[in-house]
């Protein structure tokens, strides 16, 4: 049985043309995977539980440290030294006791990947590496979900929205995987502020895929820079 919608705490949303009432039960229905609840995924989550996504799964196998509260805005001082889902999970749950969150302490391999997200209608990106993001990508499209991709760097950050229907794969946009894999991984900064925005357009783009509302990025980067605040949208 639905559990009856909250209209005051969701009022704003059913106010809007395009969600409504039936959005805002669309997204109480729907199941979103966020994998990697750090810089991206802080925002990611805690807009998606905010926007009462009925049930949110949080991959990562990480503990919350100290370099990590000038971005990853789940966290506490408090919490260092525990394991982000579980951190996470209670901080969502506290947002809105509607949701229900389910934590799952692990790395997403190529041998789990497929269980994890095949419970789940849409799957977030908060992820920071290429392998990661090829196998999201693979198993995502065989399972013909709905990923949401979304990348930072020093000042610099990106979305995009892939396989929906007649859209496009996570390979179209990125081909050349061995080249990718085979650069070698440094160390580099990133403003406080850049996975808040990033993260917040990924959620944006997953509740427009939920409710049917406005267009996605299918096919399409958004790109932005956040020294000069210039962006773009290019196709692909």
């Amino acid at each position: 049985m639905e559990q009856e919608l909250d209209r005051e705490r969701y009022a704003r949303h059913i106010a809007l043309q395009g969600i409504g009432e039936e959005g805002q039960r669309k997204l109480a229905r729907a199941r979103v995977l966020v994998v990697g609840v750090g810089g991206l995924g802080s925002p990611a989550a805690l807009y998606l539980a905010a926007a009462g996504v009925g049930e949110i799964g949080l991959v990562d196998d990480d503990t919350v440290s100290l370099s990590n509260l000038q971005r990853q805005i789940l966290y506490k001082e408090g919490e260092v030294g525990m394991p982000k889902v579980a951190c996470a999970r209670k901080r969502l749950e506290e947002m809105n006791g509607e949701v229900k969150v389910k934590e799952y302490f692990c790395r997403m391999t190529a041998s789990n990947a497929a269980s994890l997200i095949s419970g789940y209608d849409l799957v977030v990106d908060g992820t920071d590496t290429f392998a990661a993001r090829y196998l999201i990508g693979d198993v995502t499209a065989q399972l013909a979900i709905p990923y949401i991709y979304g990348a930072i760097r020093e000042y610099d950050g990106q979305v995009s929205v892939f396989n929906l229907p007649d859209g496009r794969a996570y390979r179209n946009l990125y081909p050349d995987e061995e080249a990718l894999l085979s650069m070698k991984r440094t160390e580099t900064g990133v403003v406080g502020v850049l996975p808040g925005i990033v993260g917040s357009v990924e959620a944006a783009e997953a509740i427009k895929v939920i409710t049917g509302c406005g267009t996605p990025l299918s096919g399409k980067l958004w790109t932005i820079d956040i020294l000069t605040m210039q962006s773009y949208i290019l196709s692909f």
